[in-house]
């Protein structure tokens, strides 16, 4: 059929059965740049050819098909689908005023967002539908001339040849449609009804599964009752065995108070007895007191005689050693005995004379002690000290930790404290604070923990007292022939524990 005839397909005539290829042409010719203008035009001229044609005594033909129900779901999306395929080849004034919007949009795209315009273009613009069906005539020619010729192609998707139907308009399309519809209709009916019996499938599984998994409950609570009234049963036999110990015991106690009772009464009456002779013995402690005090007194008046003479001995002799030391002009000597033993004076201690003996060598009183030291410095080598303490620490953590038990140490003893660690180990900078009373050094790239002490110990004046906290054995012995005392790091842990 050509455009004309089918732009006037409600009012006209159909096209003769010999008619399809000359249809085709006239299609072809319809679809030009120049609009629907033009369109619309040929179509006039073509409903006059017709009307003409009814003159001279051509049959006329029936009216044209409708659809009696709305246009199927599965129909409708493969001609929106066929459409919107379409639509990009067509030029922007062949297409209606609805469309133009959705021209530069892509095919799934227009079948997306411009799927309910497309169907209602190509249902209110004959035009626009012919066009499109010749578009689908360039892309599947033999399934139009197959519709065309009256034949339905037995292979061919039903939802296909009933969207290629509708849009041809060919006889019979408004039966391909409704035939389409109602086999898609079924074959949804059919995959509900097999998704139906899948479902069901699975409940009756999920329903089995769950039975079993009942029975086995039930079983396992049946086994634990079991469990529980045997337990029961033993809990039972325990308190009827603790009421019979309670009873024995209630009766031991009975016992035992009456015998604490008569033993009680023994000690009041052995008391008794031992609070006379008690008394017996003081008499006569006094009596014996008073009798040797006399004794004494015959003592002391006996001996009298014998101390004058003793006294005057003495005064002889001290008159005559002091006649002597006139005679010979002898100085008072102020030299004595014990200013000749070597010894350390007090104000002169250093740190090697406190506390050699009485105090072991991890007891926190010894760093006491040698804290207590006037103008003393207390030098700490960090990492040896935190890594015997607490080596799960991070390092970070560690130095804090160190830092905050040395910065209470140096405010309770006004002495000194510098910490060094070893720069060997640091990543970045550490930014920190150094906590008052606590200097914090860490060596030069190169320079160990260990030298950096030793410098700082021989920057000590000579006789300084100074203290260094290491377990390195080689570290003590260095600092030690530097003049300064060395201690255990686990002597400065156990004072800052103590704190």
């Amino acid at each position: 059929m050509d455009a004309a005839s089918q732009a006037a397909e409600p009012q006209g005539p159909l096209p003769a059965a010999g008619e399809p290829a000359a249809s085709a042409t006239s299609a072809d010719s319809a679809v030009e740049p120049s609009g629907e203008a033009v369109e619309v035009g040929k179509a006039d001229e073509a409903l006059e050819a017709g009307d003409q044609g009814e003159d001279q005594g051509e049959e006329q033909e029936p009216p044209a098909e409708q659809l009696d129900r709305p246009l199927p779901e599965g129909v409708r999306r493969r001609v929106v689908g066929l459409a919107a395929d379409a639509l990009g080849g067509l030029p922007l004034t062949d297409l209606p005023a609805s469309l133009r919007p959705y021209a530069k949009f892509t095919p799934a795209r227009r079948a997306k967002y411009a799927g309910t315009a497309l169907a209602a273009a190509l249902e209110a613009e004959p035009v626009f539908r012919l066009r499109i069906a010749d578009r689908l005539r360039l892309g599947q020619p033999d399934l139009v001339k197959a519709l065309e010729a009256g034949q339905v192609p037995g292979a061919a998707e039903p939802l296909d040849v009933a969207a290629a139907a509708y849009l041809l308009r060919t006889r019979g399309w408004t039966r391909l449609v409704a035939e389409a519809g109602e086999q898609a209709e079924r074959a949804g009916a059919e995959d509900a009804a097999a998704e139906a019996a899948r479902l069901v499938e699975k409940l009756q599984e999920e329903l089995a599964a769950t039975r079993l998994a009942a029975r086995a409950d039930l079983e396992r609570q049946r086994a634990e009752a079991e469990g529980t009234r045997k337990e029961l049963e033993t809990l039972r036999k325990k308190l009827r065995g603790l009421e019979s110990d309670t009873r024995r015991a209630q009766a031991e106690t009975r016992k035992l108070q009456a015998e604490l009772t008569a033993a009680a009464a023994a000690a009041t009456v052995e008391r008794g007895a031992a609070e006379s002779e008690n008394r017996r013995l003081k008499h006569r402690v006094a009596e014996l007191e008073t009798a040797l005090e006399a004794g004494r007194r015959s003592a002391r008046e006996g001996r009298s005689v014998e101390d004058m003479r003793l006294r005057l001995l003495l005064d002889t002799v001290l008159q005559s050693a002091q006649g002597l030391q006139r005679e010979l002009a002898l100085p008072v000597t102020q030299l004595h005995p014990a200013d000749l033993v070597d010894a350390v004076v007090p104000g002169s201690a250093s740190p090697h004379d406190v506390a050699r003996r009485g105090l072991a060598e991890d007891d926190p009183a010894l760093l006491d002690q040698l804290l207590a030291i006037p103008q003393v410095h207390l030098v700490v080598d960090g990492y040896n000290v935190t890594k015997t303490g607490y080596p799960t620490l991070p390092l970070e953590q560690q130095r804090l930790r160190l830092l905050g038990g040395l910065a209470m140490l140096a405010q309770r003893t006004q002495a000194e404290v510098t910490c060094v660690f070893d720069g060997q180990d640091l990543d970045v900078p550490v930014i920190m604070a150094p906590p008052r009373g606590v200097r914090v050094r860490f060596s030069r790239t190169g320079q160990t923990a260990d030298e950096l002490i030793r410098q700082l110990v021989r920057a000590e004046p000579q006789g300084r007292p100074v203290v260094v906290v290491s377990a390195d054995r080689e570290v003590a012995d260095g600092v030690r022939k530097a003049g300064a005392r060395p201690v255990a790091s686990v002597l400065l842990l156990n004072r800052l524990a103590r704190s």
